[in-house]
């Protein structure tokens, strides 16, 4: 059986680009804090810098929720400072403000249930990890679509307020919105209020 929601998350251990400079990092390093691990297939791909930059973008939005951003793919830590020194461009990522973490032995894929073993590569697989360890959302995708830094963000506010004031997300819940405390009566008030 794979990784499962609710369990404590994949430990993992290596070598990471964080700007110009190699660095090694564990999941142990963000104890206390809430974590985004995301894998994407390769570096110098088509949709990989799209999703790595966009997330960059917004690191500023991650790091107010107490929420650190790590990148993975199976490449060398060389490729990813290769990668992540070229111009935006000439489609490199300009200089991320995240780790780029590298998996060359496929292991952390492979202990996340995200590598393709045929083809060597991880799916779009991303991860979110509480401030115990504990694994509370993953998403996978195919190759060839994109995620949602947007999504990400509010899946994550949604873990965070859930935790913290002991109700639940509705779907679609948003930063501001109505949660239900976890009762047949709150649910039964909030359908009828809001799907009339």
């Amino acid at each position: 059986m794979g990784i499962q929601v609710g369990s404590p998350a994949p430990d993992f251990a290596g070598e990471a680009v964080v700007g110009t400079e190699f660095t090694n990092i564990k999941l142990g390093d963000y104890k206390g804090k809430w974590v985004v691990l995301f894998f994407y297939p390769l570096d110098f791909t088509f949709v990989c810098p799209t999703e790595i930059v966009a997330f960059s973008d917004a690191i500023e939005e991650f790091k107010k929720l107490n929420t650190e951003v790590i990148a993975c793919s199976v490449d060398s830590k060389f490729s990813h400072l290769a990668w992540n020194n070229m111009s935006l461009d000439k489609g490199g990522l300009g200089g991320v403000k995240f780790p780029l973490l590298a998996d060359l032995t496929k292991n952390i894929s492979r202990d996340y249930g995200v590598l393709l073993e045929q083809g060597g590569v991880a799916l779009r697989g991303l991860f979110l990890i509480d401030p115990d360890g504990v694994l509370q959302h993953q998403t996978v995708n195919a190759l060839n679509v994109g995620r949602s830094v947007k999504e990400t963000l509010r899946v994550v506010k949604a873990f965070q307020f859930s935790k913290q004031h002991g109700e639940v997300c509705p779907a679609n819940w948003d930063e501001g919105a109505e949660a239900i405390k976890p009762t047949a009566e709150s649910t039964g008030a909030y359908l009828a209020k809001s799907h009339k």
